[in-house]
């Protein structure tokens, strides 16, 4: 008989402000309750790897990993980190994870993951994140583009989205000014990428006060979590995301 476990995967969304995990099946369904611990400051490899391993403790048996990151990965490793430690530049988080626990391991943008579970796989489909950063994933037909940065593309008075859109000028700009920004990016994103459809996640999309375009969803945060078990599916990923 196939152990139980065969199938489930173990699902991370590591973000600035905390790191969440969850058992999901094959069909991306989750098969745990959530669990959630704060970011450790500074972020560092070692300090983040030790809140990753008291969360795996808490749940029982799985059969592989998936990982959304907050910052560009290529090949498991990350390339940037700016919303936590300059450390994580060059680290090898996916074979660190699989030297550890002996599973499995895919490691991903963390607006990738976050996509993975919103779109419909039609057309050119742009998803953004609102949390401490500003995450990005574009997809068409259901493919994944890599190496998208929206974040950090300037805009607006020498400024990137992310410098009005984040965290921090979420606390600078006030909660309406904030919105009238968003409103403008929505606008300038569509005529950049001539999207089919747009779907909004990330812990600060819930303060969002205006009316949405027809083709604009926001879309729950516990998607970058859901999406994790379909980084498996064959094609998914591009080949710069994969070894």
């Amino acid at each position: 008989m196939a152990p139980q476990h065969k199938g489930i995967t173990l699902a991370f969304d590591i973000g600035g402000t905390s790191i969440k995990a969850i058992l999901l099946n094959l069909r991306g369904k989750p098969v745990s309750e959530k669990l959630q611990a704060d970011t450790p400051h500074p972020a560092t490899p070692v300090a983040l790897l030790d809140v990753m391993e008291r969360l795996r403790s808490e749940v029982p048996h799985f059969a592989r990993v998936s990982v959304g990151f907050p910052g560009v990965v290529k090949h498991g490793v990350i390339k940037t980190a700016p919303n936590l430690d300059p450390q994580w530049v060059g680290f090898d988080l996916e074979g660190m994870l699989e030297g550890r626990w002996r599973k499995p391991v895919r490691v991903a943008n963390d607006a990738a993951v976050q996509g993975l579970a919103a779109i419909h796989g039609k057309g050119v489909e742009l998803v953004i994140t609102l949390g401490t950063g500003l995450g990005s994933s574009l997809f068409t037909d259901g493919h994944l583009v890599p190496g998208l940065e929206v974040a950090h593309h300037p805009w607006l008075e020498s400024k990137t989205y992310e410098d009005f859109l984040g965290k921090r000028g979420l606390e600078a700009l006030g909660l309406e000014r904030w919105n009238e920004y968003l409103k403008k990016a929505i606008a300038q994103l569509e005529a950049l990428f001539n999207f089919d459809h747009l779907y909004i996640g990330g812990g600060n999309a819930m303060k969002i006060d205006f009316a949405l375009p027809g083709n604009v969803t926001r879309v729950p945060n516990e998607d970058g979590l859901l999406g994790g078990a379909a980084l498996w599916r064959r094609g998914v990923l591009p080949r710069v995301y994969r070894r």
